[in-house]
Parts: structure tokens; C-alpha cells; sequence
């Protein structure tokens, strides 16, 4: 017996009170006898269960929803293996999909836009793929850092001009180009709305194009404010003087770094005189911001009780989202409020992130990270 939970019966009746005009997404799931077959919504807020079956021996399916005002995504979803389409006018959508590679096995007729989104999320698997293996050489020793971040950055990259061209650019209007933006690999977004232009102009297309297909959608005025912010952030700045503050210079020429912690305090750079410090620069929403994390980490376990401190500084545009992530870390860690725009950063000419710096006991600039041929010599150099 089918089921609708109660905000989706709230949802479906005002709908149906606008509309007469409903969209059906029907098929069939082989091997599935016996199995619930729920089909959810996937909204900007999470993902609302609309509608569920249990599947029955030939595993047939039929569910049928009001249409929206503009391109909306839903799932199909058998225990945790999931499919994601989308509905963009009162189309039936056939599914059919074999129980075993649910996922990755099902195919799609009467949305093109779903045929789409599907070679996309196909995309991404691989690329996630891709990733854990570098990831395993690393673990294993067969990788530096280093070279992990060139042949990450360079996956990365691939994979986002491949899919500018063939699913962005090519037809920013689409749910495809909109789901193309929101794709993750290893827990972030591949495409960064606040700090990369390159990746804020797809946030522009794609927003510009919705606001005159769909300019009183939901999904229009979020992603046209994403990306304004993306543009605010990522606009060059306007030359000027840098003046710097005597009092932040100390008798050993290292420029001090007074930043506020995740819980509101203050904390010096210049006060970890008598340890080793490694100072960081990074932006926390971006692909290799964990797999540079993880390196962390392990200098820190390796270091910190022969007297090595991290003094990470964030750059990133969203609080909330450093703070959520910055508090499982067990260095010091402080965001700068201006971002990529921070003072501090121009001071240490910061080009790029992730950045890191050595400090010696004495609160001495020692070297720069691209100038460090092994990590573990020279910090065990400084202790």
C-alpha cells in the first residue's frame, strides 16, 4: 500500500489547488519483490519523501506528482542505492532499473535532460574513483604530497572543462547544468561558487539563463544570489598602498597574525614563540582541502608533542561552513573575514591555496612550502 507523509500531502494538495497538470514517473525495478521503493524530492532544503511502494513480483512502479513552475530533481531510492532525475514539464519519465546496479544500471526514456544527469552522476563515480586511488598511493607512500595535489588539481580541472563545455555552457538553462554545479567529489562542491572565477562565471551562466526561463523560481533567486556573492568575492581588487601596522612587526621581522578561533577568541601568531610553527593559508571549500587536512594531521600526530604547532588560517567567504569543519581540527585555527581579499594573505603573498609556511622556536620566517623538498627533514630540522 502506498504512503505519503503528511508535508507531502500538504505540499500536494495547495499544489493541486494551482494546477490540474501532473507529470508521472512510472517503470519497473527487477529483483525487487518485496523491496519499498520511495520516491523523494530532492529540494534545496533536503530531500522530502513524496510517495513510496512496496514492489511486488514483476516489480512495476507508478507514482504521479503536480508539475512546478520550473526544472525540479527527485529520486528514486531502494534502501541506500539511489537514482536521480529530474521533471521539467508533465512528461512521464519511465525508469527501469535491475535491483543489483540500481544505481548505475537504469535506464531513463521521456527525459533527455535525465539521460544527462545520469552521465553526469556516472561522471562523478569515476571521478570519486579516480581520486581514492591517488588517495591509496599516498597512504601507501607511492605518492608525495606534492604530487598528489598536481595529479588531484589535475583531475579536478579535467573533469570541469569537460562538463563547462558539454553540460554547462552548451545549455545553462537545463536541470543538467544546474545539477552539474552542485556535484561533490570527496565531501565538496567540484565547483567552488565563492572563491574560483572560473567557476563563478558557470554559477552566472547558469543563473542568468534561469532568470529569464524561471525568474520567479525558488532555485533562480538562490542560485542568482550564489553567484552574485561568487562575483562580489572573486572581482579584482582596486589597486592600493599596502600600509603596515609597526606594531603587528616583531623585533625578528615575522609579521604578526591576530585572528579570531571558531569560538570567538583571539590568537596571536607571534605568542607561539618556543615552538616550531607551520602556518597555513587554505580556503576549507574546496576539493583538496581535505586531502591537505590529512596532511596536517599527520604532521601534527607526528609532531606536536616535540613541540610543533599549526596556526591554520582560513579564508573562506562561508562562517558557518569553517566553523563546522575547523572544529573536529585539533590545531589552532582562525578565519580571516576578508577572504581572499585578507591583508594577511597580501602580506605573505599568498598566490594560491592551500599555502604554508616553517617558523622557527624563535619566530623566524624560515621557508616557504613550495621551497620544502621533504616536510618530516625539515621540521625535524627546526625542533
Amino acid at each position: 500500500m502506498k504512503k505519503i507523509s503528511f508535508l507531502a500531502l500538504v505540499v500536494l494538495l495547495l499544489s493541486a489547488c494551482n494546477s490540474g497538470s501532473t507529470f508521472t514517473v512510472d517503470g519497473s525495478v527487477a529483483d525487487a519483490d518485496g523491496k519499498k521503493l520511495y520516491f523523494e524530492a530532492s529540494q534545496i532544503d533536503g530531500v522530502v519523501v513524496l510517495d513510496s511502494v512496496k514492489l511486488k513480483g514483476d516489480g512495476s512502479f507508478k507514482f504521479k506528482q503536480p508539475k512546478s513552475e520550473s526544472p525540479e530533481f527527485y529520486r528514486l531510492r531502494v534502501e541506500d542505492k539511489v537514482i536521480n532525475f529530474s521533471v521539467d514539464s508533465t512528461e512521464t519519465v519511465t525508469i527501469t532499473a535491475p535491483f543489483t546496479g540500481f544505481t548505475t544500471e537504469y535506464k531513463v526514456a521521456g527525459s533527455p535532460d535525465s539521460e544527462k544527469i545520469k552521465e553526469l552522476t556516472l561522471r562523478q563515480m569515476q571521478l570519486q574513483k579516480d581520486m581514492n586511488a591517488l588517495f591509496k598511493e599516498a597512504q601507501n607512500s607511492y605518492l608525495d604530497n606534492e604530487v598528489l595535489q598536481t595529479r588531484l588539481t589535475d583531475l579536478l580541472n579535467g573533469y570541469k572543462d569537460e562538463v563547462k563545455v558539454k553540460y554547462i555552457f552548451s545549455s545553462p538553462n537545463t536541470a543538467s547544468a544546474y545539477y552539474a554545479l552542485f556535484q561533490r567529489a570527496n565531501g565538496y562542491l567540484i565547483f567552488d561558487p565563492l572563491s574560483s572565477r572560473d567557476d563563478v562565471k558557470c554559477f552566472g551562466a547558469v543563473a542568468t539563463s534561469w532568470a529569464h526561463y524561471y525568474p520567479h523560481a525558488t532555485r533562480t533567486k538562490n542560485l542568482t544570489n550564489l553567484a552574485i556573492k561568487g562575483m562580489k568575492n572573486t572581482r579584482a581588487p582596486k589597486e592600493k598602498v599596502l600600509e603596515l601596522d609597526p606594531d603587528k612587526i616583531s623585533e625578528t621581522t615575522l609579521i604578526d597574525i591576530k585572528l579570531k578561533d571558531i569560538k570567538g577568541n583571539v590568537r596571536s601568531l607571534t605568542e607561539l614563540k618556543g615552538k616550531v610553527v607551520l602556518l597555513d593559508f587554505t580556503v576549507y571549500q574546496t576539493a583538496i582541502s581535505t586531502t591537505h587536512n590529512f596532511w596536517l594531521h599527520d604532521l601534527y600526530d607526528k609532531y606536536a608533542d616535540k613541540g610543533l604547532e599549526i596556526y591554520q588560517v582560513s579564508l573562506d567567504a562561508d562562517e558557518h561552513y569553517w566553523k563546522t569543519v575547523a572544529g573536529n581540527l585539533p590545531w589552532i585555527g582562525v578565519r580571516d573575514p576578508n577572504g581572499i581579499y585578507s591583508s594577511f594573505a597580501a602580506i605573505y603573498s599568498v598566490q594560491e591555496v592551500p599555502t604554508y609556511f616553517l617558523i622557527n622556536k624563535g619566530n623566524e620566517l624560515k621557508v616557504r612550502g613550495e621551497n620544502v623538498k621533504d616536510i618530516d627533514v625539515a621540521i625535524k630540522g627546526l625542533l
